[in-house]
């Protein structure tokens, strides 16, 4: 309920809409519901002998203007009820692709890019079948069963009465199947989830896939999460099948009923023959009705189910947002300061930092070295909130990051990582990224200053040029200058460069390592490195283990210290 209320927010935008679609699926519903009126009517007057031209003229001028009605009613539901449900499945992508970007690497840390691309596309679509034809369906078959139920009371209350004492048991009959149905069809969710996840994981590594010529041990992962899949759509066919066979058994029943006990009633003279034609004809609609409601139950279950994944997601806790009166952060000097901040994954996971107390002055280049696991990382991910630290508060300029935008915040911080990531277009589109609204001179400007510009203008189209998925045509060097040229151009007052040459041969570092330090000039930055030859020149040297912040002080005077700096230096040399 919970969920379904979360989704009922979607319809107001289009409740004018929704109102003229349900108009028309009554008229739809009553002209239906008249047709074996006027077939009685016009059967009794042809018994008794007194069916004259007049009335068949006005009866079928009656019908002609009823099936107009009907037409323009149809219409309507198909074309303009549909788009109804494609405009909220769209306004519905939007907020939950909205609420993606707002979840903080916490949540992308546990989560598995095919399950999330199964519910943006597949679970959406059948949410959009079942915004527009939940209602409708109802509402069609609600009139028609309580439309016939009246009108055949009219005719004959026994006979009415005794057809309709069946429905409850098909009903019950129904609600015992629906619970299986349902989790028949969550599961089944689920594995198309894990079958995507599982086939984007493959397609994104095939590279690593065939340089351990692993396609056979990739094959056979594949085939046993097919298998999976296979098996959960035996599952919920299996129960779709009983579904199915349980509405044509009580089918028969209730024609053999009509046939048979409205045969007696005409033999015993309690109906004429237009009424039991009538009778024929509304038991046909109602069954017709009841197992168009009930088949929608197969339509139901995926819809529902849709939503409560959708909603899970929507209802995934924004962990990093802006606090109630934040503002934007302007003019930044660059002045960064960790006041007694510590750290941990999740609660009841080891503490990565712990009371960590460190100032940089602004423009100060800061390198930070020690073990892998010692948190040099996650350190820096906590000035820009990609996570929030669980104790303690950081500051830029004074100011706690905490009571500042987080757009604002993470304008003014420029990140280089050892894993460059492109984004499939051109090499110039990549490097505007850094600043969308930039000419092309600006970004041309920041590819010279990036070192970039004259290979890019070597390249087939220059600027232009296709760089394929995550920049598979281009080199590591490459990419990581193109990625600098991005930082030139959104040119922010802070820097974190993340093992950002570590990956590369001697020629392509020595490349990057002189853009990074072109980069580097003038701003505040932090240095993660192993490679110790990068961070010689650091104004300041911090040592960070599973201990804290050990030792601080440049390249000399910790290599004469002669401690944990000084032993990385002589191993890493």
């Amino acid at each position: 309920m919970k969920s379904m209320r979360g989704f009922l927010k979607y319809y107001k935008p289009y409740i004018g809409i929704m109102a003229v679609d349900l108009l028309c699926a009554a008229f739809s519903s009553v002209c239906e519901l008249v047709f074996p009126v006027l077939v009685r009517e016009i059967t009794n007057r042809a018994s008794a002998g007194t069916l004259v031209m007049s009335i068949i003229l006005q009866v079928g001028g009656i019908y002609v203007l009823l099936r107009l009605l009907d037409t323009f009613a149809n219409y309507y539901m198909s074309d303009i009820g549909h788009v109804m449900g494609a405009r909220l499945e769209t306004d519905m992508r939007r907020d939950l692709f909205s609420h993606l970007q707002k979840l903080s690497f916490r949540f992308y840390d546990n989560a598995k890019v095919g399950q999330i691309m199964s519910r943006i596309t597949h679970d959406l679509f059948d949410i959009t079948e079942f915004s527009h034809h939940c209602p409708e369906e109802f509402f069609v078959s609600g009139i028609k069963i309580l439309g016939s139920f009246i009108i055949l009371l009219r005719v004959n209350v026994p006979l009415t009465l005794i057809l309709f004492l069946l429905l409850p048991l098909m009903l019950l009959s129904r609600i015992l199947l629906r619970g299986r149905m349902k989790k028949a069809f969550q599961y089944q969710r689920e594995q198309v989830g894990e079958l995507n996840a599982a086939i984007e994981d493959n397609l994104l590594g095939i590279r690593v896939v065939k340089s351990f010529a692993n396609e056979g041990y990739e094959q056979d992962r594949f085939e046993e999460g097919n298998r999976r899949f296979l098996g959960a759509k035996r599952r919920a066919y299996k129960y779709m099948a009983l579904f199915h066979g349980g509405i044509r058994f009580f089918d028969g029943v209730m024609y053999i009923a009509v046939i048979v006990i409205g045969a007696l009633f005409l033999l015993g003279g309690k109906i004429t023959p237009g009424d039991f034609l009538a009778y024929l004809l509304y038991i046909q609609m109602l069954i017709a009705s009841l197992r168009r409601l009930v088949e929608f139950t197969e339509q139901f279950q995926r819809g529902t189910t849709g939503i409560e994944r959708f909603m899970e997601i929507m209802n995934e806790p924004v962990a990093i947002a802006d606090r109630a009166g934040a503002g934007p952060l302007v003019n930044v000097q660059g002045k960064v300061q960790f006041d007694n901040v510590s750290f941990r994954y999740a609660e009841g996971d080891k503490t990565v930092l712990s009371h960590i107390d460190l100032t940089v002055r602004p423009g100060e280049n800061v390198a930070l070295v020690g073990p892998s696991g010692g948190g040099k990382t996650t350190l820096c991910n906590l000035i820009p909130r990609f996570y929030e630290a669980v104790e303690g508060r950081i500051l830029i300029d004074g100011q706690d990051v905490r009571d500042v935008t987080v757009e604002s915040l993470r304008r003014n911080i420029g990140v280089v990582q050892q894993d460059v990531y492109l984004f499939s277009g051109t090499v110039g589109e990549n490097i505007l990224y850094g600043r969308p609204e930039a000419d092309r001179s600006a970004v041309e400007e920041a590819a010279r200053a990036a070192g970039a510009h004259e290979f890019i203008e070597a390249l087939p189209n220059g600027y232009d040029t296709y760089v394929g998925e995550r920049g598979v045509k281009l080199s590591g060097g490459q990419k990581q200058r193109i990625a600098i040229a991005r930082l030139f151009l959104k040119n922010p007052p802070i820097l974190i460069l993340d093992e950002a040459t570590s990956a590369l041969d001697n020629e392509s570092e020595r490349l990057v390592q002189a853009s990074l330090d072109r980069l580097a000039k003038g701003r505040t930055t932090f240095t993660i490195a192993h490679r110790l030859t990068t961070v010689r020149n650091a104004d300041r040297i911090l040592v960070l283990t599973d201990k804290g912040i050990e030792e601080s002080g440049t390249h000399a005077s910790l290599l004469e210290k002669d401690g944990i700096y000084a032993k990385l230096h002589k191993l890493y040399t």
